[in-house]
């Protein structure tokens, strides 16, 4: 291996290279949108995927905090890293 070959590698290697995070950040931002959910349904007294007649208010709450978590982990998913 010649010196220009070593000095290329070492430089790519040495310089931060931008990676979408992709499916392993969006689930682990799932994740958490799923914990919280879980603890919002728990203080208002219910259990996270068990279906209602007619869902509390409280409960809309905590499935519409439970969307916007999932909106925002769509942006992680596609976000360059470093």
């Amino acid at each position: 291996m010649n010196f220009k070959s070593l000095a290329l590698l070492l430089t790519a290697a040495a310089v931060p290279q931008a990676v979408v995070a992709g499916p392993l950040a969006y689930a682990i931002c799932q994740t958490g949108c799923n914990g919280l959910a879980v603890a919002c349904y728990a203080g208002a007294g219910f259990t996270f995927g068990v279906a209602l007649p007619a869902a509390p208010p409280v409960l809309i709450a905590c499935n519409a905090a439970l969307g916007g978590c999932m909106a925002a982990c769509a942006v992680v998913a596609l976000t360059p890293t470093l």
